[in-house]
Protein backbone atom coordinates (compact mmCIF):
# COMPACT_ATOMS: atom_id res chain seq x y z
CA UNK A 1 0.00 0.00 0.00
CA UNK A 2 1.20 3.50 -0.80
CA UNK A 3 0.99 5.25 2.56
CA UNK A 4 2.39 8.57 1.09
CA UNK A 5 -0.46 9.00 -1.51
CA UNK A 6 -2.81 7.61 1.23
CA UNK A 7 -1.71 10.38 3.73
CA UNK A 8 -2.02 13.09 1.23
CA UNK A 9 -5.33 12.41 -0.09
CA UNK A 10 -6.65 11.91 3.32
CA UNK A 11 -5.65 15.40 3.89
CA UNK A 12 -7.38 16.59 0.61
CA UNK A 13 -10.54 15.55 2.14
CA UNK A 14 -10.74 17.89 4.69
CA UNK A 15 -10.94 20.30 2.62
CA UNK A 16 -11.69 24.40 3.44
CA UNK A 17 -13.04 23.02 7.15
CA UNK A 18 -9.30 22.78 8.19
CA UNK A 19 -7.67 26.00 7.53
CA UNK A 20 -4.65 25.74 9.36
CA UNK A 21 -1.77 25.02 6.94
CA UNK A 22 0.26 23.69 9.96
CA UNK A 23 -1.88 21.53 10.82
CA UNK A 24 -2.27 20.09 7.52
CA UNK A 25 1.06 19.61 6.75
CA UNK A 26 1.75 17.74 10.13
CA UNK A 27 -0.93 15.04 9.46
CA UNK A 28 0.19 15.16 6.22
CA UNK A 29 4.12 14.16 7.40
CA UNK A 30 3.32 11.87 10.23
CA UNK A 31 2.58 7.81 9.53
CA UNK A 32 -0.64 7.11 11.40
CA UNK A 33 0.01 3.60 10.24
CA UNK A 34 2.93 3.13 12.86
CA UNK A 35 0.29 4.10 15.57
CA UNK A 36 -1.79 1.49 14.86
CA UNK A 37 -2.32 -2.50 14.87
CA UNK A 38 -0.24 -3.95 11.68
CA UNK A 39 -3.43 -5.85 10.68
CA UNK A 40 -5.03 -2.51 10.70
CA UNK A 41 -2.38 -0.42 8.68
CA UNK A 42 -4.54 -1.09 5.06
CA UNK A 43 -7.06 1.28 7.25
CA UNK A 44 -4.74 3.52 8.51
CA UNK A 45 -5.80 6.49 6.28
CA UNK A 46 -9.25 5.87 6.48
CA UNK A 47 -11.32 8.35 7.98
CA UNK A 48 -12.49 7.08 10.92
CA UNK A 49 -11.25 5.49 14.65
CA UNK A 50 -9.41 2.19 14.72
CA UNK A 51 -9.15 0.13 18.34
CA UNK A 52 -5.79 -0.10 19.95
CA UNK A 53 -6.49 -2.32 22.00
CA UNK A 54 -7.65 -2.25 25.89
CA UNK A 55 -10.90 -0.79 24.79
CA UNK A 56 -9.45 2.58 23.52
CA UNK A 57 -9.18 3.71 20.14
CA UNK A 58 -6.96 6.23 17.62
CA UNK A 59 -9.38 9.34 16.80
CA UNK A 60 -11.01 9.91 13.69
CA UNK A 61 -8.01 11.83 11.34
CA UNK A 62 -10.69 14.65 10.75
CA UNK A 63 -11.26 15.19 14.71
CA UNK A 64 -7.75 15.43 15.23
CA UNK A 65 -7.20 17.99 12.85
CA UNK A 66 -10.41 19.91 14.09
CA UNK A 67 -9.04 19.83 17.58
CA UNK A 68 -5.53 20.64 16.93
CA UNK A 69 -6.60 23.43 14.92
CA UNK A 70 -8.67 24.45 17.78
CA UNK A 71 -6.02 24.66 19.82
CA UNK A 72 -4.48 27.91 17.91
CA UNK A 73 -0.68 26.78 18.30
CA UNK A 74 1.77 29.00 16.26
CA UNK A 75 5.18 27.32 17.72
CA UNK A 76 6.74 28.61 21.21
CA UNK A 77 3.56 26.79 23.20
CA UNK A 78 3.45 24.76 26.09
CA UNK A 79 0.61 21.91 25.76
CA UNK A 80 -1.20 19.28 27.82
CA UNK A 81 -2.30 16.31 26.44
CA UNK A 82 -4.76 14.06 28.58
CA UNK A 83 -5.35 10.50 26.89
CA UNK A 84 -2.24 9.75 25.32
CA UNK A 85 -3.01 6.55 23.57
CA UNK A 86 -1.86 5.38 20.06
CA UNK A 87 0.32 8.60 20.65
CA UNK A 88 -0.77 10.15 17.32
CA UNK A 89 -2.44 13.20 18.57
CA UNK A 90 1.15 13.67 20.75
CA UNK A 91 3.12 13.49 17.25
CA UNK A 92 0.80 16.03 15.90
CA UNK A 93 1.13 18.53 18.97
CA UNK A 94 5.56 17.71 18.51
CA UNK A 95 5.11 19.37 14.90
CA UNK A 96 3.32 22.38 16.31
CA UNK A 97 4.67 23.04 19.48
CA UNK A 98 7.83 23.78 21.56
CA UNK A 99 6.79 20.78 24.48
CA UNK A 100 3.88 18.53 25.01
CA UNK A 101 3.45 16.69 28.74
CA UNK A 102 1.01 13.80 27.78
CA UNK A 103 -0.90 11.50 30.42
CA UNK A 104 -2.36 8.22 29.73
CA UNK A 105 -4.05 5.89 32.19
CA UNK A 106 -3.30 2.45 30.80
CA UNK A 107 0.85 1.79 31.00
CA UNK A 108 0.70 -0.57 28.27
CA UNK A 109 -0.58 2.48 25.91
CA UNK A 110 1.69 4.88 27.43
CA UNK A 111 4.74 2.71 26.86
CA UNK A 112 3.97 1.83 23.07
CA UNK A 113 2.98 5.30 22.48
CA UNK A 114 6.71 6.24 23.74
CA UNK A 115 8.41 3.68 21.98
CA UNK A 116 6.43 4.98 18.21
CA UNK A 117 7.60 8.84 19.38
CA UNK A 118 11.32 7.98 20.46
CA UNK A 119 11.17 6.11 16.86
CA UNK A 120 9.93 9.44 15.17
CA UNK A 121 12.38 11.13 16.81
CA UNK A 122 10.53 13.32 18.82
CA UNK A 123 12.15 14.49 21.87
CA UNK A 124 9.92 17.25 22.99
CA UNK A 125 7.15 15.00 24.17
CA UNK A 126 7.12 13.95 27.96
CA UNK A 127 4.54 10.85 29.00
CA UNK A 128 3.45 9.59 32.39
CA UNK A 129 0.91 7.16 33.60
CA UNK A 130 -1.60 8.67 35.00
CA UNK A 131 -2.37 8.75 38.90
CA UNK A 132 -4.63 10.46 40.51
CA UNK A 133 -4.91 14.23 39.90
CA UNK A 134 -6.24 15.42 36.57
CA UNK A 135 -3.82 16.68 34.12
CA UNK A 136 -0.39 17.32 34.94
CA UNK A 137 -0.02 19.65 37.44
CA UNK A 138 3.86 19.75 38.37
CA UNK A 139 4.43 21.60 34.77
CA UNK A 140 1.33 23.93 34.54
CA UNK A 141 0.39 26.35 33.36
CA UNK A 142 -0.23 25.57 30.04
CA UNK A 143 -0.76 27.24 26.26
CA UNK A 144 -3.21 24.47 25.60
CA UNK A 145 -4.86 21.65 26.49
CA UNK A 146 -6.51 18.72 24.71
CA UNK A 147 -8.74 15.98 26.40
CA UNK A 148 -9.00 13.11 24.02
CA UNK A 149 -11.88 11.29 26.03
CA UNK A 150 -15.06 12.43 26.53
CA UNK A 151 -15.65 13.78 30.01
CA UNK A 152 -19.47 15.06 31.78
CA UNK A 153 -18.54 18.56 32.68
CA UNK A 154 -15.49 20.63 31.67
CA UNK A 155 -13.60 19.72 34.56
CA UNK A 156 -12.20 22.72 37.02
CA UNK A 157 -8.40 21.47 37.23
CA UNK A 158 -7.83 21.84 33.60
CA UNK A 159 -9.22 25.28 33.87
CA UNK A 160 -6.76 26.20 36.92
CA UNK A 161 -3.59 24.85 34.52
CA UNK A 162 -4.30 27.32 31.79
CA UNK A 163 -2.58 30.31 31.43
CA UNK A 164 -4.97 33.38 30.48
CA UNK A 165 -5.28 32.85 27.65
CA UNK A 166 -4.73 29.46 27.03
CA UNK A 167 -7.01 26.96 25.34
CA UNK A 168 -8.90 24.03 26.64
CA UNK A 169 -10.64 21.55 23.94
CA UNK A 170 -12.70 18.81 25.18
CA UNK A 171 -15.27 16.73 24.46
CA UNK A 172 -18.44 17.27 27.27
CA UNK A 173 -21.42 15.32 27.34
CA UNK A 174 -22.89 11.73 28.03
CA UNK A 175 -20.86 8.31 28.06
CA UNK A 176 -22.21 7.68 23.80
CA UNK A 177 -22.44 11.53 22.46
CA UNK A 178 -20.42 14.54 23.01
CA UNK A 179 -20.30 18.32 21.95
CA UNK A 180 -16.54 19.53 20.94
CA UNK A 181 -15.89 22.69 23.40
CA UNK A 182 -13.13 24.88 23.00
CA UNK A 183 -12.91 27.22 26.02
CA UNK A 184 -10.71 30.37 26.29
CA UNK A 185 -9.44 31.10 29.82
CA UNK A 186 -9.75 34.92 30.81
CA UNK A 187 -8.93 37.28 33.41
CA UNK A 188 -12.17 37.16 34.98
CA UNK A 189 -14.54 35.27 32.39
CA UNK A 190 -14.04 32.23 30.15
CA UNK A 191 -14.89 32.13 26.69
CA UNK A 192 -16.62 28.92 25.09
CA UNK A 193 -17.16 27.72 21.66
CA UNK A 194 -19.02 24.88 20.57
CA UNK A 195 -16.84 23.09 17.55
CA UNK A 196 -20.01 20.27 16.90
CA UNK A 197 -20.90 16.66 18.00
CA UNK A 198 -18.41 13.78 17.98
CA UNK A 199 -17.98 10.60 19.96
CA UNK A 200 -14.70 9.64 22.42
CA UNK A 201 -14.13 6.90 25.12
CA UNK A 202 -15.27 7.87 28.34
CA UNK A 203 -12.78 10.00 30.44
CA UNK A 204 -11.97 7.98 33.84
CA UNK A 205 -11.02 9.51 37.15
CA UNK A 206 -12.40 12.08 39.68
CA UNK A 207 -15.51 14.19 38.69
CA UNK A 208 -15.24 11.67 35.44
CA UNK A 209 -16.41 8.57 34.64
CA UNK A 210 -16.17 5.36 36.72
CA UNK A 211 -14.41 2.31 34.83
Amino acid sequence: MDFDRARARLVELFGAEIRDKRVLTAIAKIPRELFIPENLQPCAYDDRPLGIGFGQTISQPFIVALMTQALDLKGPEKVLEIGTGSGYQAAILAELAESVYSVERIPELAESARNVLHRLGYSNVNIKVAGEEMGWKEFAPYDAIVVTAAAPVIHNDFVEQLTVGGRLVIPVGSRWEQELIKLTRGENKNHIDKLGGCRFVPLIGKDAWEE
